[in-house]
């Protein structure tokens, strides 16, 4: 049977925002774009920021790094604490969303929701599960699927087609219990990656440093957005 497939999410913040809002997430916490890495640029980024998603083209530079770093991990252990939400993606063209449950998922604390947010809803039921039973309620999960196709219209580029391959994937970061997590969230890689300490002021120049290094993996690439979720409007 074939995997389900959904049209991709544009990496648009105001799109993300409205998604999150639907599935009944208050206005308090929103999503805007990153638009440079240094200090300067950074600091224009209201604060606090709870999340960092990073869109990134697939190359064969990538691929070659991802084979390794997974074989590294594998043969290290990679510690990751059993706090971390984590959701597979068998979904196509799902990891937009994918990735906004990430970064909503892990900072629960921070944020607030509608009495009856189907959003939240999910969570709650899928907290005890595992990535893989996660990913398999996500399929049959209605409200998600409706908002993600109607929020997939709504960018400023048109939509392309259920079976056009899309070679562009998003990673989430966040902070749990103090480590800088990166959530891959199109599948790429079967387990969160741990990049060190953070805390809640620097998380952002945190996950840039990563960032960055992706960056400099593929020097002659420009399609790289960062969008981070923060307390105040952008």
């Amino acid at each position: 049977m074939d995997s389900p497939r959904w049209l991709p999410l544009e990496s648009n913040p105001e799109v993300m925002t409205k998604f999150v809002s639907c599935l009944g997430m208050k206005p308090s916490w929103q999503f805007g774009d990153v638009y440079g890495l240094d200090p300067e640029l950074l600091s224009l980024v209201p604060r606090p920021v709870c999340a960092v998603l990073l869109l990134f083209p697939v190359t064969e530079k990538y691929e070659a790094f991802k084979q390794e770093e997974e074989e590294r991990l594998k043969g290290q252990g990679h510690g990751v604490s059993p706090d971390v939400y984590f959701i597979k993606q068998t979904i196509g063209n799902a990891c937009g969303t994918i990735g906004l449950i990430h970064a909503v998922a892990n900072n629960q604390a921070h944020l607030q929701f509608e009495a009856d947010s189907p959003l939240k809803k999910f969570l709650d039921q899928t907290a005890k599960m595992t990535p893989e039973e996660r990913a398999t309620f996500l399929e049959k999960d209605e409200s998600i699927r409706v908002t993600h196709e109607s929020s997939a219209q709504e960018g400023q580029t048109e939509a392309p087609s259920l079976d056009e391959k899309v070679n562009l994937h998003f990673i989430a970061f966040v902070n749990v219990g103090g480590q800088l997590y990166e959530l891959d969230i199109d599948g790429r890689k079967p387990f969160p990656v741990v990049h060190g300490k953070t805390t809640e002021d620097t998380l952002l120049e945190d996950a840039v440093e990563v960032c960055k290094v992706f960056m400099a993996r593929d020097p002659q690439e420009v399609r790289f957005t960062i969008i981070a979720l923060s307390k105040d409007s952008f």
